[in-house]
């Protein structure tokens, strides 16, 4: 390898280090589905305190976690410090999230 290779190679590392670090600021949107149903407006307006709407999911399914409205993982519900969080059980691969965008 000459060394204006290896300059050029250098470079491009800067510029990928300097390009991303132009984006770890941007905020996006992050969200966990629980489950998923369909209704009548009928239905939905006669719930109240103590209904209880019966999710697509079993117990214990995988959760999914979206980016922008992606999937990018699965997880399971965790209890922290008395909140609600997901961990993440499955990445979806790189090559799969690059098909999601088209």
């Amino acid at each position: 390898m000459d060394l204006n290779t290896k300059d050029q190679e250098q470079n491009n590392k800067q510029l990928d280090q300097a390009d991303l670090s132009l984006l770890l600021d941007v905020p996006l949107q992050v969200v966990v589905e629980l489950g998923r149903t369909r209704m009548t407006i009928d239905n939905l307006l006669r719930l109240k305190q103590g209904s209880v709407v019966e999710l697509d999911r079993l117990a214990g399914e995988p959760l999914e976690i979206y980016v922008n409205n992606k999937l990018i993982a699965r997880g399971e519900a965790v209890v922290v410090k008395e909140q609600l969080g997901v961990r993440i059980t499955d990445v979806v691969s790189p090559e799969r999230r690059l098909k999601n965008l088209q």
